[in-house]
């Protein structure tokens, strides 16, 4: 087969700059791939369905990617992959005219995408500066607010923004003078930033923590998410200063409202993974049970997603190690069927959480939590997760877990109870 070879012209054509880099036609393809731009379809490889970088046309007229046809070739097919007809002429011949259309498409695309992020990083970099002069009142917030836009859609702002020490210049802007508008635009410009670990000892200053509770209590539901993600990057960096955010019960009673607030899916996520890391400290579990988040998160079991469903249970498990969060659960109308339905239902980790939850309450009360986790079906659901292929921890307590739940019944009515099928019986 032919090996196709690029005249001078060509490769000539194929020359851009990027910097001191030379761009070539696949080059510029990567670089465009991250974009919302339409490929024209003549452009695009039946095979791959991506554009083709070196494109061949069979003697069936149809045209392909060289190394897309040639892989074809290489499995033993004599046919055109399109008409499926066979080939009378095996030798593939370069398309220069469709090869020099696509480079020219691609180059213009380059150059209008290039010019534009040119234009939005000048842009944030104009802004910044409006911000360094210290302008104040409806100004600021409109530097801020147009600041945040660029952040949000273009990852190269970002960059504009770490480098020029954009991060710490927005981090300033935060304090216990600062208006909750002000907050809202600097906070979403932060949550898109990579922060480094002394400008988030900075963010753990109690003035600022203070504010960013405040907003999160009454801002919008995406400056909610927002402080709520923010909180959770501070959180997670294990700062020695963190204790001065778990203290806040206003926090908590945030991260609850957005955790029930059914109307933005997204928004219950956001909040369930913060309330998760925050369940991880120890000291604060009291606090959460104290301001009703079991019965809360009871109630919002059977309207969760999987994935929501997965961290709600993980909390709930997590709080039931505490003699008042058992309680709680043991408390909370119609508990034991509700999680007995949650076994085997979503996932091994689920099925985990939820058996570890039943324990809880049946060690704070044992006859009455057996009488009901067996009504409930308890028990046939604890024999699919003994001849499943969970873990073998999971089976042991599955298995001790059934033995408890049968001491108050015969053999007859227990098997009755268990609603076998004839291959388990």
């Amino acid at each position: 087969m032919l090996l196709y070879q690029p005249l001078k012209e060509e490769v000539e054509t194929t020359i851009m700059m990027k910097g001191d880099n030379v761009l070539d036609l696949k080059t510029l393809i990567e670089e465009l791939e991250s974009s919302t731009i339409e490929v024209p379809s003549v452009f695009i490889c039946p095979i791959s369905l991506e554009p083709m970088q070196d494109p061949v046309t069979l003697c069936t007229g149809q045209t392909y990617d060289r190394s897309n046809i040639l892989k074809w070739f290489s499995l033993g097919h004599n046919t055109c992959p399109t008409t499926m007809q066979e080939l009378w002429d095996d030798s593939v011949t370069p398309n220069t005219t469709l090869y020099h259309f696509i480079l020219s498409w691609f180059s213009q695309k380059y150059l209008v995408m290039k010019k534009k992020l040119e234009d939005v990083q000048g842009t944030a970099l104009e802004l910044l500066d409006t911000l360094k002069k210290k302008v104040k009142g409806q100004n600021r917030v409109r530097a801020l607010k147009k600041l945040r836009q660029l952040v949000d859609s273009h990852v190269s702002t970002r960059k504009t923004v770490e480098e020029n020490n954009g991060s710490s210049l927005i981090s300033s802007l935060l304090g216990p003078f600062t208006s909750h508008a002000v907050g809202s635009e600097a906070i979403g410009i932060l949550v898109n930033l990579e922060l480094g670990s002394e400008l988030k000892r900075n963010l753990m200053h109690p003035a600022k923590v203070s504010l960013l509770v405040d907003i999160m209590n009454e801002g919008t539901i995406q400056t909610k998410m927002n402080c709520a993600k923010l909180i959770q990057t501070l959180l997670v960096e294990g700062n020695p200063s963190e204790t001065v955010v778990l203290s806040s019960l206003s926090l908590l009673v945030g991260v609850l409202r957005l955790v029930r607030d059914k109307k933005h899916p997204t928004s219950v996520l956001t909040g369930l993974i913060l309330l998760k890391i925050v369940c991880s400290r120890e000291p604060v579990r009291s606090s959460i049970i104290s301001i009703g988040a079991v019965p809360q998160l009871i109630q919002l079991l059977p309207t969760l997603n999987n994935e929501c469903l997965e961290i709600a249970l993980h909390i709930l498990e997590v709080l039931s190690t505490l003699p008042e969060g058992r309680l709680a659960l043991k408390e909370c109308p119609n508990i034991i069927p509700n999680v007995v339905k949650l076994l085997m239902r979503v996932s091994e980790s689920c099925t985990q959480f939820a058996l570890s939850i039943l324990w809880a309450i049946y060690k704070l009360a044992p006859e009455e939590c057996a009488s009901k986790a067996v009504e409930a079906g308890l028990a046939a659901k604890l024999l699919l997760v003994i001849q499943s292929g969970c873990n073998p921890v999971l089976k042991q307590k599955s298995t001790e877990f059934l033995k408890m739940c049968s001491l108050d019944y015969s053999t007859s009515i227990f098997i009755s109870k268990c609603m076998l099928t004839a291959t388990i019986q």
